[in-house]
Parts: C-alpha cells; sequence; structure tokens
C-alpha cells in the first residue's frame, strides 16, 4: 500500500510516495513559499502531483507547530503565519481527499520508530538537535500525543533557571544547550579564551561561526576545544535524558538533527551524563542511544505511514 508524505520545512517543501516499508518510491521538494496561502498551495499541487502517478491510499502532511488533539488545527507555527488554523481542512479541499496532519518532530520520531534505529522498540524517545531541539514519545507502541494535542516538547524542558532566553518566550529551555545553536555559542566562547581555544579560532569564519564539516575536522584530530564544547553539549542532552528516564522510562533514546553527524563523539559523554543523572537505585536498567538513520527523510516517511495507518 502506497501513501503521501509531505513535510514542509522553513526553506523547503519535501514530498514522497512511501510503501508499507517505509521506501520512498517517488520524491519531490521545492523552495517553501513565505506566503501562507502559496505555501498551502504548493502543499496541496505536490500532494496531487505524487497521486496522479501512484495508487496512494493516504495522505499526511507535516509541519512544525502546535496541533490540537484532533490533529486538524494549527494552533500556532513558529515560522509561518499560521494561528489557529483549520489546516487539514485547508489541505482537503485544496487537494480534494482526505489528509492526515502531524507535528514533523512526531513525525521524524515515529518514521524512526517504525523504520529506522527505532525498529524493535516499544518505548522510544528521539531528540532531533538542530537549530533548537525537537522531540517524540513513543510509548507501548503508541505516538504520545497528550491532552491538547501538544506532548513531547521536550526541547523546551527547563534545563537551567533563568538561563538563557529561549524564542518559546521562557528561559533556560533544553534547547539553549543541547541544539546547533548551543555548540556554536560554547565554541565560540571557548575561542575567546587563551589556552584550548585556537583550534575554534582559525576555524572560525567571519561571523564568528564554525562549520559543521571544520567542527567534526576538529574532534577527529582531538582538538581540546572542540572536544570542550561538543562535551558541554552532550552533558546537557545527557542529563536531560536522565530526567525524562525519570518520567517516560523508554529503552531507547534516537538522536538525530544535524548535531548528530558528531556520531559517537556526541554519544560517549551524553551516555554518562545520563547515567550520571539517573535517579533512584544503583544498578538499575538504563537505555540505549543510537543515532538516527533516516536523515532528513524521516519526516515525510514517518508521516506517510501515520496517514496509511489512521486511514
Amino acid at each position: 500500500m502506497l501513501s503521501v508524505g509531505i513535510d514542509i520545512g522553513g526553506t523547503k517543501i519535501a514530498g514522497g510516495v512511501v510503501d508499507d516499508d517505509g521506501r520512498i518510491v517517488e520524491q519531490a521538494r521545492v523552495t517553501t513559499p513565505v506566503d501562507p496561502t502559496a505555501l498551502a498551495d504548493a502543499v496541496a499541487d505536490m500532494a496531487r502531483d505524487l497521486a496522479s502517478r501512484h495508487d496512494v491510499a493516504a495522505i499526511g502532511v507535516a509541519a512544525a507547530g502546535f496541533i490540537d488533539a484532533t490533529r486538524s488545527i494549527m494552533i500556532h507555527a513558529p515560522n509561518i503565519d499560521w494561528r489557529n488554523v483549520p489546516l487539514r481542512a485547508e489541505f482537503e479541499r485544496r487537494i480534494g481527499r482526505a489528509v492526515t496532519l502531524e507535528n514533523d518532530a512526531n513525525a521524524a520520531g515515529w518514521g524512526e520508530y517504525r523504520f529506522g534505529a527505532g525498529a524493535g522498540s516499544s518505548n522510544m524517545v528521539m531528540l532531533t538537535l538542530g537549530t533548537g531541539v525537537g522531540g517524540a514519545v513513543i510509548t507501548d507502541g503508541e505516538l504520545l500525543l497528550g491532552g491538547n494535542g501538544t506532548a513531547g516538547e521536550l526541547g523546551h524542558l527547563r534545563y537551567e533557571r533563568g538561563g538563557h532566553a529561549c524564542g518559546c518566550g521562557q528561559r533556560g529551555c533544553l534547547e539553549q544547550y543541547a541544539s546547533g545553536r548551543a555548540l556554536q555559542r560554547e565554541a565560540r566562547a571557548i575561542a575567546a579564551t587563551d589556552g584550548i581555544g585556537q583550534g575554534l579560532t582559525d576555524a572560525q569564519q567571519p561571523d564568528g561561526t564554525i562549520p559543521g564539516e571544520a567542527m567534526a575536522a576538529l574532534i577527529l584530530a582531538d582538538d581540546p576545544g572542540a572536544l570542550e564544547a561538543v562535551h558541554r553539549v552532550a552533558t546537557a542532552l545527557g542529563e536531560a535524558c536522565g530526567q525524562f528516564q525519570a518520567v517516560l522510562d523508554p529503552d531507547l533514546f534516537v538522536i538525530g538533527g544535524g548535531v548528530a553527524d558528531l556520531g559517537e563523539a556526541l554519544l560517549i559523554p551524553a551516555r554518562v551524563a545520563y547515567e550520571q543523572s539517573l535517579p533512584g537505585y544503583s544498578g538499575r536498567q538504563v537505555a540505549r542511544f543510537a543515532i538516527a538513520t533516516l536523515g532528513n527523510d524521516a519526516g515525510l516517511i514517518g508521516v506517510a505511514d501515520l496517514a496509511r495507518i489512521r486511514g
């Protein structure tokens, strides 16, 4: 059975026709329009175009933002002017058939759970470390939505009281300490100091950023400043996972997003911080950690599968 999945990103809309084993049989991408009406039209055009060449049973759309418990209303989208918009109905009107709507982080987490690093798990937490931190929770094989539909906002756990200001309006959220933005901030701070920061200083661009490939090269070379920057971010990640363990008790943490490209350089210190942060008794069972495997396709694969399952 084939289904269409479309993942609306900040710069591009990615879509694909996906079979029930999670394989993409056709794929499409277009630039994300700034205007919300043009964006909805672009999504509908892509969905109709993909469906026209395949026997498609369902269509799913993933978007960043708070979606209500009925999976119908986009309550608030952070990067698009959607406020209390009946988004599912808008897509259905344009496409001419039923549409499944889901939060993009939930869709990516579901994709990893079904066909990626989470395969074989039944209780999984996914954290996507990009510009911010996205989250998805699978409990007893079900995607956790919560009473209002907005569960899984793990990046907005209060990590440090009175800490760095967050775009959500609070201070000290985890995404200010365990994201790509946090890694850049820590690297710049270390570069500004004497001693271990020289390698980072040499790799800085004129705007102060350090390209991901340069950071990876420094880590491979055991540069002390780069390793310290990663250690700080990994420690925040691991400590937060210890708190998630106390509440959700997953058997697996899947780490995705651009920061996850650091691989074991990130996971090793994260595991240490996680185990040191676990509440309760010594010798308790611990969760596994794994790097996500589906990359940028996780969202479209996940929402296509959710559309098929939800009918």
